[in-house]
């Protein structure tokens, strides 16, 4: 049977709310991991680990501030839906990666757990998020407008900015846990690549 012709099981609105909830909680719990270890990852969450590590200041209000200007790019591409359910996530993320914190104290984690532990947090939360039509927003929109309007390969584009947010990282950052990080980021992607194909999941939002 063709993919496109196979039922659909449409989610129910209180079913994308609980989605919302689960996917941006294992963010979050994977953010506060990479943060405890100094690592980081790629896209718009890895610009604001660098803002942190550099300033000090708060992964949540700089991913939220970070995503600001990437809305009016999610409108014109995505529509009003999925930006409203990117924003929502955006901001649960911002909000919980803050509170994880108080809820959970983690005096020490090893390095290499937190990276493999903490890629397969981020990338099951939006796994998550992805099956009920939202995002973590950011450059994700932004490769692919780049896509849309000027043919440039998204795929490229992406791989681009990841790597000159890991290189930048050095200066902040001892190489072994850029190197993580970049272990890190083949976990999520294995995560995203194994279990998100097109017609294997029905749901739809």
């Amino acid at each position: 049977m063709d993919p496109q012709e196979q039922p659909t099981d449409p989610h129910r609105h209180y079913e994308d709310a609980l989605a919302l909830l689960i996917g941006t909680l294992f963010v979050a719990l994977g953010v506060t991991l990479y943060s405890q270890a100094l690592l980081l990852t790629g896209s718009t969450a890895g610009i604001a680990f660098l803002l942190q590590y550099a300033s000090g200041g708060s992964f949540g209000v700089w991913f939220f501030l970070i995503n600001l200007p990437f809305y009016w790019l999610a409108i014109r591409r995505m529509g009003w839906s999925f930006t409203l359910r990117t924003f929502a996530a955006i901001g649960l993320v911002s909000l919980f990666s803050e509170l994880t914190g108080r809820w959970i104290v983690i005096e020490a984690v090893a390095p290499l757990y937190a990276s493999l532990m903490g890629g397969c947090l981020i990338g099951l939360g939006m796994l998550v998020l992805f099956r009920h039509r939202a995002s973590l927003g950011g450059v994700n929109i932004l490769v692919l407008y780049l896509q849309d309007r000027h043919g440039w390969r998204a795929g490229y584009v992406q791989l681009a900015i990841d790597g000159a947010i890991m290189l930048l990282a050095l200066a902040l950052l001892p190489l072994e846990r850029v190197g993580l990080s970049v272990l890190g980021a083949v976990a999520l992607n294995l995560i995203i690549a194994l279990n998100h194909k097109p017609g294997r999941y029905m749901g739809v939002s």
